[in-house]
């Protein structure tokens, strides 16, 4: 098996990589990377390395060209996701890949959801199963290392204000997320499969105070303030009008529910439990 691995640079995609190293010989990885400074970094594993974004067919073409399946890692919302997506869908068709398997998100119902950009994963499931391609695809939940962002750096001054009312979250790992991703498609078969990543136990951010506060031995309080409220404490730090409107968007599916679906998919494929959120924030905190 012939593994390229897109984005092979980012946090999720370096998991990934450091998995598949242990899993399968370095000279059957592939990875592309947009930095040309990372190239000799990954080159030196043993791994084949073309430089390219899902902008740029060409390149996409040169990375596919002796691969089998292709680890296509989601896009940023900063350019035209969907088009860059299909991109690398055509050209996987194109050059021979048989399968291929994609980052998406575990949302409970796409019918309902707030934030829209979360849409574009379930697009994207549907134009690689239209595509007639082998798939896998990984439905992975809100990773646990951005609660450090959430709640923000003085959340043990002032605890956490989000407008995510009782909603509950089954938070992960990244880390783990691309340990088991990298375990499903170097010892399975790709047979159109959909996975869904999840912890063990959802938790709300009621839940994150509790284990701050144990933590930290200062105490932390969750305030479940309304989106306007939340707006106005967040305007004066600067944060920019589209930022903040994904944040909203995020919380409003926490609140309503889309994040809370567990499954035990993340605990079978990594062989072990799924770390704790006690666990994480130690670690995500330096706790």
């Amino acid at each position: 098996m012939q593994i390229l691995v897109t984005g092979a640079t980012g946090n999720l995609g370096s998991a990934v990589i450091e998995t598949l190293l242990k899993n399968i010989p370095s000279q059957n990885i592939y990875a592309l990377v947009r930095e040309e400074e990372k190239i000799l970094e990954i080159k030196a594993k043993g791994i084949n390395v073309f430089q390219g974004d899902y902008d740029n067919v060409y390149d996409l073409e040169s990375a596919m060209a002796n691969v089998d399946t292709v680890l296509l890692i989601s896009a940023g919302d900063q350019g035209d996701r969907m088009q860059q997506h299909r991109n690398v869908i055509d050209t996987a068709k194109k050059s021979g890949v048989k399968n291929i398997a994609y980052t998406s998100r575990a949302m409970r119902n796409r019918e309902t959801l707030a934030h829209q950009l979360m849409e574009e994963h379930f697009l994207t499931e549907d134009y690689i199963k239209a595509s007639g391609l082998n798939y896998t695809i990984f439905r992975n939940t809100l990773y646990m290392d951005v609660l450090p962002i959430f709640v923000g750096k003085q959340v043990f001054e002032k605890g956490i204000f989000q407008p995510a009312g009782d909603g509950k979250v089954a938070f992960a790992l990244r880390k783990e997320m691309g340990e088991a991703m990298a375990n499903v498609m170097s010892n399975e078969a790709c047979e159109n499969k959909t996975y869904k990543f999840t912890n063990n136990e959802a938790y709300s951010f009621y839940d994150i105070a509790k284990a701050l506060t144990t933590l930290s031995g200062k105490e932390v309080k969750y305030h479940p303030v309304d989106i306007s409220t939340f707006q106005e404490r967040m305007r004066p730090t600067g944060i920019p009008e589209p930022m903040l409107q994904k944040v909203v968007e995020f919380n409003t599916d926490i609140k309503n529910g889309q994040e809370e679906e567990i499954t035990h998919d993340l605990e079978n494929k990594l062989g072990r439990k799924p770390i704790t959120l006690k666990e994480g924030l130690k670690t995500l905190f330096g706790l």
